[in-house]
């Protein structure tokens, strides 16, 4: 296997071309609506992506929402590009050992998905040529760019598809790595070191959807495809396991295909309505209503869109999916037949109609109307086509079991053409030399610190350099609060406490002086450290300050007598159980304690108390008996 990633991270500068504020709104005050088509790039040739997304048709609408500008809705041409996001950039080259461009050009390229108001993406090169050292193996960074990330995508129906420009125009950082990932293991730690320099600027957002990685993947033989827009790190190794899967499993039909004598189809697809009258389910429910449904022969495919043996992977769900991309909901094929109210007769008359013989297989589609069953049909002759050569070029869509789905053909360098409406930016000498002069420090660097300087263990400290925590660490440090409590807080309590509130809410971040009044509180014995999660949590959630966030969540006020007495009863109400298992009751006890002091007292003292009090009521019994 061979791959390479392709990282977007939002930076925390403002837009790229505009100077409204980079932040997500639900203060919707005006729509439009616009259709896009495809045009040739420089070179004058359309790209196979674009022109695929613009033959589906669609319309888009667009929601601008209190701070959208003309710039956003493409009526107003861009401003130059923001300097904060240009340094940004400049830091990463540097960072990454790559080569600063001597002058940033602007270019556009073309996409026609709705996703930009304009049918196209701005996006400039600032430096290539670099490297990054992961556990003792260089890898290659081909590229690191600047472009304005799209809007965001709200719903979809009824041939519109609606979003809202709050997103457009935020600056991403795109790094682009050479295919030196030849584990997936080695994608996920790759994709951990660049997020962490990332975060080590200081100037990147944060949150769900603020950095996702596109990977390139190509098995041995095999052909490179993009997953794009993988956004869950954990789940990088098992895209690219299933990835390699697929693709060994396409190649293993390709030779079943060519021993079958299989060939690209070569007939007009056929009425089938006259044999489906039994069909079942939705497609049946469709024909009967006046849809149309269009056959395709398959020479030699004949038991090639089933399941192959020890794989899940089967071409006869991608065929489907190439059909699902031009808006059908699915097809039906020779392979999974008789079934769906189809009989061996039915199957027969089918094969009759097409001219089939027993080694080709048939696929249909069922749609409302012609048009749309003929975009399916071809886009399934174009797959089917493809199977012939085993893997085909294309950009797939992540799903959240690890698989992937047909999303449209690969882009390429067609869809690119210069932007003329903003000016080359220079790489001063005097630029980079400030740049240079206050670079972060590097993430290996930074770990090797925390471990032999703060005396944190290897792996906390790898997981604060990877959040980004590192800075507001020495900064808390700094201020006299203990390393190991410090870290937890930040990578421990704090993110748990931030996955209570609403998923699709901003990321509300705690300042440093509160964070600082929460450490006291642990460091007085107000609260113990078990306590600092349920008071982040109210917090978070508008609580004034440390003392009335400990009120609001019961905690603090309690002397170790208070801690005494509460054991005491615990113990008095579980004396027939520690009769009986003596030492071997307090697992359970001290669950039965926890519920009232977790949080009051630090675990270990409580640990000790009720271990203590087990063995006193233990001891009282034997001498009793």
């Amino acid at each position: 296997m061979k791959a390479g990633l392709e990282v977007h991270q939002q930076l925390a500068t403002g837009k790229l071309f505009c100077d409204c504020p980079a932040e997500l709104s639900d203060d919707v005050t005006a729509t439009a609506v616009r259709e896009l088509r495809a045009t040739g790039g420089e070179n004058h040739l359309v790209d196979a992506a674009a022109a695929f997304q613009a033959a589906r048709g669609l319309r888009y609408r667009y929601e601008a929402v209190r701070t959208s500008c003309l710039v956003e809705l493409d009526e107003e041409p861009p401003h130059a590009l923001n300097p904060d996001a240009v340094d940004v950039a400049l830091t990463l080259a540097r960072l990454l050992h790559a080569r600063p461009l001597d002058e940033i050009e602007v270019m556009r390229k073309i996409v026609v998905d709705g996703s930009n108001t304009s049918g196209f993406q701005r996006t400039a090169l600032v430096a290539a040529d670099g490297y990054l050292e992961v556990s003792g193996r260089r890898h290659a960074i081909l590229s690191i760019c600047l472009e304005e990330d799209a809007a965001r995508k709200i719903g979809e129906g009824s041939g519109e598809v609606t979003y809202r420009l709050d997103r457009l125009g935020i600056p991403l950082i795109e790094i682009a790595t050479g295919p030196d990932i030849v584990t997936p293991a080695d994608g996920r730690e790759v994709a951990e070191e660049i997020g962490g320099l990332l975060r080590s600027t200081g100037r990147v957002r944060r949150g769900i959807g603020t950095i996702r990685e596109d990977l390139n993947v190509s098995a041995d033989g095999g052909t490179r495809v993009e997953i794009k827009g993988v956004q869950e790190l954990r789940l990088i190794p098992r895209y690219l396991e299933i990835e390699e899967s697929r693709q060994r499993a396409l190649l293993r039909v390709r030779a079943r295909l060519r021993d079958q004598g299989a060939r690209a189809p070569d007939r007009p697809p056929v009425d089938a309505r006259s044999v489906l009258h039994a069909l079942t389910g939705p497609p049946g429910d469709l024909v009967r209503r006046g849809g149309v449904a269009l056959a395709l022969h398959l020479p030699g495919f004949h038991g090639c869109l089933r399941s192959l043996e020890g794989s899940e992977e089967r071409l006869g769900r991608e065929l489907a999916d190439y059909a699902r991309a031009t808006g059908l909901k699915g097809i039906l094929h020779s392979d999974e037949l008789p079934g769906f109210g189809l009989t061996d007769a039915d199957v027969a008359s089918l094969r009759s109609l097409l001219g089939a013989g027993p080694l080709d297989a048939f696929v249909i589609a069922v749609a409302p109307d012609a048009a749309a069953a003929d975009r399916a049909i071809r886009a399934v002759t174009l797959r089917a086509t493809g199977a012939l050569d085993g893997v085909p070029a294309e950009t797939r869509d992540p799903l959240p079991d690890g698989r992937t789905r047909y999303s449209r053909p690969l882009p390429g360098r067609d869809r690119m053409y210069p932007e003329t409406d903003v000016p080359p930016v220079p790489v001063t000498a005097d630029r980079l030399a400030r740049i240079e002069a206050g670079l972060p420090e590097r993430p290996e660097a930074a770990r090797e610190r925390l471990t032999l300087q703060l005396g944190l263990d290897a792996e906390r400290a790898r997981t604060l350099v990877r959040a980004g925590e590192v800075g507001r660490l020495d900064r808390l440090v700094a201020q006299g609060h203990a390393p190991a409590l410090v870290a937890r807080l930040l990578v421990q309590e704090l993110p748990e406490a931030q996955s209570t509130l609403p998923p699709e809410g901003p990321v509300i971040d705690l300042d440093e002086d509160v964070l600082g009044a929460t450490l006291a509180a642990v460091e007085s014995g107000t609260i113990a450290k078990e306590g600092i999660g349920p008071v982040l949590q109210r917090l978070l959630t508008g609580t004034s300050n440390v003392a009335a966030a400990v009120a609001d969540a019961g905690l603090g006020g309690g002397d170790r007598g208070d801690l005494d007495r509460l054991v005491a009863q615990v113990v008095a109400a579980n004396g027939d159980l520690i009769a009986r298992r003596g030492a071997g009751a307090f697992a359970g006890l001290m669950g039965d304690v926890m519920k009232e002091a977790r949080g009051r007292w630090d675990g270990k003292v409580i640990s000790d108390r009720l271990r203590a009090a087990i063995e006193r009521a233990g001891g009282q019994a034997g001498a009793t008996a």
